[in-house]
């Protein structure tokens, strides 16, 4: 059993580390070797935990949603909020994970668009990767539908919303250097108030 512990725990430095590379170099510029570097281990021992540079960066990624999902799902879970207050949390929650791997989302459009060049669908990598997300504040929608909290609310279009306001951050994030992350935090804000009016 420790066995499989000490390599999860491996298996997850490595990733936080190559996050850390993938953000600084570029999606481009990394290679086994840099992060087998900076996590002080052999290429072949990397090759180990992973077998492609592509699934590195994936692993990473899901590993830093992984973290923002398990917090949502806590929030969820707390009898003690509203669904609207859970709404404006989640969003916080989701905004700041954001702001805060900000570099990420640089490294994520050059990877995108690598894809789309080999005539592959960055589309659909997106929507799975934010599936989940989306299914949560679904769940919170329901949630508040079922406990009367939420009148005529059509939970598509809410989370559709919702969502829009993630991907604006994210393409701000990615593109512009600094600005407008309040202003979209007031505008989840003005959309959840809207919504479970």
């Amino acid at each position: 059993m420790s066995i499989v512990v000490e390599h999860e725990k491996r298996r997850r430095e490595i990733l936080d580390n190559a996050l850390d590379v993938f953000i600084e170099e570029g999606y481009d510029e990394v290679t086994f070797q840099k992060i087998a570097g900076r996590c002080g281990i052999t290429r072949t021992t990397l090759y180990i935990y992973f077998k492609s540079k592509r699934d590195l960066f994936i692993g990473a990624i899901r590993q830093l949603t992984g973290s923002v999902e398990t917090k949502i799902k806590a929030l969820i879970q707390d009898e003690g909020i509203s669904n609207r207050e859970k709404l404006r949390r989640t969003m916080r929650m989701i905004f700041e994970a954001c702001m805060e791997n900000r570099k990420l989302f640089q490294v994520t459009i050059v990877y995108l668009l690598r894809l789309k060049t080999a005539g592959k669908s960055p589309s659909e990598r997106v929507r799975r990767r934010t599936i989940r997300l989306r299914h949560l504040l679904s769940s919170i929608l329901i949630e508040g539908i079922n406990r009367g909290e939420f009148r005529g609310v059509n939970i598509k279009r809410a989370n559709e919303i919702l969502f829009a306001l993630v991907e604006t951050l994210v393409f701000r994030l990615a593109v512009y250097d600094r600005g407008a992350e309040e202003a979209l935090v007031s505008a989840a804000d003005l959309v959840i108030d809207s919504i479970t009016a």
